[in-house]
């Protein structure tokens, strides 16, 4: 089975990279792009066959290493079932 966790900052929480990507952007002509916000993915295969367990595994992990909850939420997607 494979999943994707997607973290993204919490609104309200100050993003530097977010910002000079914007402006990297902006200073090479992408016009239109009013904003940017940066964040991690990570894509895990699992060996578990169950979809709930599978979340509860990923949930977990994100609760204790991959998202830091002050700052960031995340999410959990199950992308494909083996």
């Amino acid at each position: 089975m494979k999943a994707r966790v997607v973290v993204t900052l919490k609104d309200g929480v100050l993003d530097p990279q977010g910002k000079a990507i914007e402006g990297a952007l902006k200073s090479l002509d992408f016009n239109g792009i009013e904003s940017v916000r940066q964040g991690k993915i990570f894509d895990i295969e699992l060996a578990a066959s169950d979809r709930a367990a599978a979340e509860g595994l990923l949930r977990q992990a994100c609760e204790k290493l991959l998202a830091n909850q002050v700052v960031e939420n995340f999410r959990v997607e199950i992308v494909e079932l083996s």
